[in-house]
């Protein structure tokens, strides 16, 4: 099985940022035009962007930054997964006539059952459900708000209600360049009979390794983003990284 790998931009005020275990104080602003960014992955190789609007997961509504995810959704030629400050089913509907291929809900399936099972059945695998843990716990409204609710509990509910995959990020992880949290991505992938894309901590090539290694084949994808804006690998050397052995045969056959 084959890993694909996601690389991610997140938008700030029309930038392209980091935040350090998604505290707003620890931003970092990296040089580069979204869109540009953007066309760069592209050219990389990437067969889907991450595009999250943290302006807008923290305010808890659209902001200015739609208007570059527009941008970026007719530069591209491959499918953009877009979160952040979706409340709304009216707002849903809206990225996906801008041309978002997928959406990620974090406060809404939280907080409402009713718009998730409506939006599931309209749009089935289009809606992925982003759980962002600490400690085991989901935290949602930007992280800042404990859902009371466990991680792996959540994700076996959202699943019952059809949901097909969900983003886990341990939020501890994310931004430190420290490694992902395989143990528990894994878990909510065998417990929750769901596909699960990993996110959070990747630092090096090994880190991708050990994911697509870990023996969980609903754990089928990685969003990677500081590791690549630091430069500690390249989006070529991560998707090479990501194919396993069998895959890397097939095209040396070929």
């Amino acid at each position: 099985m084959t890993m694909k790998i996601l690389p991610a931009i997140d938008l700030q005020q029309g930038r392209c940022v980091r935040l350090t275990q998604g505290r707003l104080s620890g931003v970092k602003v990296y040089d580069g035009d979204p869109v540009d960014v953007a066309k760069v992955f592209a050219a990389a190789g990437a067969e889907m962007i991450h595009v999250v609007d943290l302006d807008g997961a923290f305010a808890g509504r659209e902001s200015a930054n739609r208007v570059i995810v527009k941008q970026i959704i007719e530069t591209v030629q491959i499918p953009v997964e877009f979160g952040g400050g979706l409340r709304t089913l009216a707002d849903i509907e809206n990225l996906f006539e801008l041309g978002v291929t997928q959406v990620v809900l974090g406060t809404l399936a939280t907080e409402s059952q009713e718009t998730l099972i409506q939006l599931v059945k309209r749009f089935g695998s289009r809606i992925c459900v982003g759980i962002d843990a600490l400690d085991g716990a989901v935290m949602t409204r930007g992280w800042v708000k404990d859902a009371n609710a466990n991680a792996v509990e959540f994700a076996c509910a959202v699943a019952a209600l059809g949901v097909e995959r969900v983003i886990f990020t341990d939020i501890s992880r994310d931004g430190m360049l420290t490694g992902p949290n395989i143990e528990q991505t894994c878990e909510i992938a065998r417990v929750g009979k769901v596909h699960v894309t990993a996110a959070g901590g990747i630092s090096s090539l090994a880190d991708i390794m050990r994911v697509r290694d870990a023996g969980e084949s609903l754990v089928d994808s990685i969003i990677i983003g500081k590791g690549l804006y630091e430069g500690r690998f390249s989006l070529a050397e991560a998707i090479e990284t990501a194919a396993d052995n069998e895959d890397l045969a097939l095209q040396t056959i070929q």
